[in-house]
């Protein structure tokens, strides 16, 4: 696709596309179509500025909450441009003060460009701004000479992948940076300052020297939102006002447990947390060829109808509609309908509350040449045995042929990656032992 904007292709379609492709020319033309007027210097200001004074950011890398787009129901909305960037590590080991200092110096740089998702306020409609976290693998702290903390839950993704009998290739990155806005602009404009050499970002100085210690291996976009996986797959089943591409809404406030339920709160990484990221291929002609009836009760429970949930369960507001009882009833529905649902499935691994285990961060769809559909998914949890219990409870449910419980058989996993996110106060090259570097 021409990197020059043409106003007779859709703003969206070709912000798509530029994030797609990458690089300064796409930054610049980007930013002429999300901004309406040419741009003559992709450095000056075009979206809102962070604070000068940074103390008021909170600890948590991943304390998005608060700075996210809300629907009238409350629930929190994914923001559309979604951008993964893997990288190796290339500094020293362990790494010196001044290549902590130029990691620090540019991410500070990156929080100053640009607010802090909404900036905190209240019935925003957009994210005009960043919401971003680094996470280390296990390969970058297997560098040291020390071992991390007794207590810290982080295997590597391929003994993950052997715990769930997936046929997946672990992911070889030391880290991976996870940017989100509703601005294309935003995403490339970061990953420019993270890795070229960019004198200002969005009005604001670019200090330190990112590229120094880390080099870019592979970069993932994707996109989410209503309309958005219509128009970014190339099949004609998915509903046009579908944020994702298996036609429902995702990441119900109630499907999602509080920020504070997948922090640590003490040890050296106090307010860290961990990270998993997956690419999934998705069988799209075999999951439409179900009725929207049928599609309702894979996704949710049998106890579900179309009315109850609206065309792309917008009717159901922040809560899925699943308790204790749609857990108990697995396997009267299995019995009664020969289905289950992927929603009540998942269920099963709650705590004694009944508090989901993983919090979403993103469920970016994806054009993917091997499947009809893929996804970038990445989830929050205190340690990633919770999310091995999660998605261990998605299994095929006994005595339910498969393609008739839930969505799992509808899923293929092609990678994953396991990754310590520390707080903000550690994120830059951080030791397995903090406490003593």
């Amino acid at each position: 696709m021409s990197l020059e904007p043409n106003r007779a292709v859709p703003r969206r379609e070709f912000v798509r596309s530029a994030v797609a492709i990458g690089g300064a020319s796409a930054l610049s033309a980007c930013l002429d179509a999300e901004t309406d007027e040419d741009v003559a210097d992709p450095g000056e200001p075009k979206f809102p500025q962070g604070r000068e004074d940074l103390s008021a950011l909170p600890e948590r890398q991943h304390a998005w909450n608060d700075f996210m787009v809300r629907e009238p129901s409350g629930d929190t909305i994914l923001p559309q441009q979604q951008l993964l960037l893997f990288v190796e590590y290339t500094g020293s080991i362990p790494p010196t003060d001044d290549e902590r200092a130029a990691v620090e110096d540019t991410l500070r740089s990156v929080e100053r460009a640009y607010q802090r998702g909404t900036g905190g306020t209240a019935g925003a409609t957009f994210l005009e701004g960043l919401l971003f976290l680094i996470g280390y693998a296990p390969g970058y702290f297997d560098r040291f000479d020390a071992d991390l903390p007794p207590g810290i839950d982080l295997p590597n993704p391929a003994t993950v992948i052997k715990r769930l009998e997936e046929d997946a290739t672990p992911e070889s990155a030391d880290a991976v940076i996870v940017l989100n806005s509703d601005y294309g602009s935003v995403l490339l404009g970061v990953e420019e300052a993270l890795f070229d050499d960019v004198d200002r970002l969005n009005g604001v100085t670019v200090k330190g020297d990112f590229s120094s210690v880390f080099e870019k291996v592979e970069r993932r976009p994707a996109v989410v939102g209503r309309g958005n996986p219509a128009k970014e797959l190339d099949h004609d089943a998915i509903d046009e006002d579908a944020p994702m591409s298996m036609g429902y809404k995702s990441g119900f406030d109630d499907s999602n447990p509080e920020e504070s339920r997948v922090t640590w709160d003490d040890g050296p990484f106090s307010g860290g947390t961990t990270l998993l990221a997956s690419r999934l291929g998705i069988d799209l002609d075999s999951w439409y060829e179900f009725d929207e009836e049928t599609r309702v009760g894979q996704m949710f429970t049998m106890d579900h109808t179309p009315e109850d949930i609206g065309r792309t369960g917008e009717a159901l507001g922040a809560d899925s509609g699943i308790t204790e009882e749609s857990v108990e009833n697995l396997e009267k529905h299995a019995r009664e309908h020969g289905c289950v649902g992927h929603s009540a499935k998942a269920a099963r691994a709650r705590d004694d509350d009944f508090e989901p285990l993983i919090l979403r961060r993103s469920e970016g769809n994806i054009s993917d040449p091997a499947h009809d559909a893929g996804m970038n998914f990445t989830s929050l949890q205190s340690g990633i045995e919770d999310f091995i219990e999660t998605r261990n409870a998605m299994d095929d449910f006994a005595d339910v042929e498969a393609h008739k419980s839930g969505i799992v058989d509808f899923l293929t996993t092609e990678r994953r990656g396991t990754y310590l996110v520390p707080p903000r106060s550690l994120r830059a090259l951080p030791s397995p032992r903090p406490d003593e570097q």
